[in-house]
């Protein structure tokens, strides 16, 4: 009997007519499984990232003191050419991972009129001998800038920026090392504007120079397990940047800069200690709104500018499974070189604490939100990666 209803069905179909098979449509448990991990079953996005070439939507939520509050969207793509390494071996027999490439386009605005889009991109070519990173963005800002106040009370002046800004970078790696030498050439050219037309009185013609032009070097080392949530190594960074009326700068002027963020897991890896060390100078014609400024969540941009700054931070990630952490954070800075010296200025204090979520486990990338505690405010911060640039 079961032969027989085998042989009529073959039967059936073979004299029925041909017809083209149909494709067979995503099934929605297959779109779900697209975002589970197989390890866990918790909801991750590495295989839409890497796999199948996918954007990540980035909401952009803005409370720097600095511009008000506002937001936007970024759209980033991740891309791995095929064939492309994924891994690399340095001299010593350690693995490094190479993330894929990284496409970015954005934009934003916020409550005091700040306004901005703009595109980028970080690469990698020939086994990781060859870095690229770069962009360019169209922005209007409204900002403030604070007299040192040495004398008499510091005075916050409103200004705008409206222009555009442009960085382009280089790496080539220096033998099978983890060390990179880097060529750079930032250039921006801004309209400067003041709240009150009477404030332009206090600044030289030098100060308000618009357009900016100049070439970098710099050399960097980086050893960290990952880009994005780094859990261990170390990344070291020199540079210098050299602005010149030769290469179409206003002004001739430097800005230097040296950094190290350093991450030690301990505890069997469930806490990852970090600290942060950041270095920043300018000499010559500098430009006010180019002068650095204490980087430090809970301290507006800006707020602290002077020829000199100094920033120590660390941060300790806790994670509590393997997908959820608690941060904490706190940090310290302090500006000089404008008629004071390193001991006539306070250092500004800020601190904080937040949560992580493992977004992409085969990138290391978490995602989480901050709250910090600065001199003068306190807000919050959206994390995509480490807070550390």
């Amino acid at each position: 009997m079961a032969s027989s209803a085998a042989d009529s069905t073959s039967t059936s179909t073979s004299t029925s007519p041909t017809a083209a098979p149909a494709e067979k449509a995503p099934h929605d448990s297959d779109r779900i499984a697209l975002f589970k991990d197989p390890k866990d079953g918790h909801f991750d996005t590495s295989r839409w990232l890497l796999d199948h070439r996918g954007f990540l939507p980035v909401p952009i939520v803005i409370t720097d003191p600095a511009v008000g509050t506002g937001g936007g969207v970024a759209l980033t793509f991740f891309h791995r050419p095929k064939g492309a390494a994924t891994t690399r071996k340095t001299s010593d027999g350690h693995t490094r991972t190479i993330t894929p490439n990284l496409y970015g386009v954005g934009a934003i605005r916020t409550s005091d009129g700040t306004s901005g889009y703009g595109a980028g991109a970080s690469m990698h070519f020939d086994e990781d001998r060859w870095r690229y990173r770069g962009g360019v963005a169209k922005a209007d800002i409204n900002l403030d800038v604070y007299t040192p106040g040495t004398l008499l009370q510091p005075l916050q002046i409103g200004y705008n920026v409206d222009g555009i800004v442009s960085f382009q970078q280089v790496f080539r790696r220096l033998g099978d090392e983890d060390l990179y030498l880097g060529l750079a050439w930032t250039y921006t050219d801004l309209d400067i504007s003041f709240d009150s037309q009477s404030d332009r009185g206090l600044f030289t013609d030098r100060e308000l120079a618009q357009r900016s032009s100049g070439l970098g070097l710099s050399l960097e080392y980086d050893s960290r397990d990952n880009p994005f949530t780094p859990n261990s190594g170390w990344l070291g960074m020199i540079e210098g940047n050299f602005y010149a009326d030769a290469i179409g700068s206003d002004n001739d002027f430097q800005s230097y800069r040296a950094h190290s963020y350093v991450y030690v897991p301990v505890a069997d890896k469930r806490l990852i200690i970090g600290g942060r060390l950041d270095l920043r100078a300018a000499n010559g014609d500098v430009p006010f709104y180019r002068l650095p400024y204490i980087d430090l969540r809970g301290i507006g941009s800006l707020r602290y500018q002077g020829q000199r700054v100094a920033t120590v931070e660390t941060e300790w990630r806790w994670n509590v499974t393997q997908r959820w952490a608690l941060i904490g954070f706190a940090g310290a800075g302090r500006t000089w070189g404008q008629r004071k010296d390193f001991g006539d200025g306070p250092s500004r204090v800020s601190k904080g604490a937040g949560f992580r979520y493992l977004l992409a486990r085969q990138l290391g990338m978490y995602v989480g939100l901050d709250y910090a505690w600065g001199p003068e405010d306190e807000t919050f911060y959206v994390q995509i990666g480490s807070a550390w640039r």
